[in-house]
């Protein structure tokens, strides 16, 4: 499994919303392709311009042969393609030995 990053910068609050919106709509998608293994948009407190989408893939060839290859991607895409100069990193990154053992809450 490979885990790609997304990096975006949303500089107009108004975009913002309507970033999530067409994101929440495009993950649709996400779930109904087998490649992908789950996924999550993160929203920067800090610097509320900042967005990281996560999306674990089968692996790094799933994602750009059978996902971008396959039936869910143009539609997909035709969510997300207003932001696609809003990214700042687009990477596939393989997971080390270094991961937390998880917690449980009291």
């Amino acid at each position: 499994m490979v885990v790609e990053y997304i990096r975006y910068r949303i500089t107009e609050p108004e975009r913002r919303v309507a970033f999530e919106k067409a994101y929440a709509a495009a993950a649709e998608q996400l779930d109904l392709a087998p490649q992908c293994r789950g996924y999550e948009l993160s929203h920067a407190i800090d610097e509320p311009e900042r967005y990281v989408l996560r999306i674990e893939w089968a692996s790094v060839e799933e994602h750009e042969q059978g996902f971008r290859g396959g039936p869910y991607f143009r539609a997909f895409l035709a969510e997300i393609r207003p932001y696609i100069g809003d990214i700042d990193e687009m990477q596939h990154y393989a997971r080390t030995a270094v991961v937390s053992g998880g917690r449980r809450e009291a």
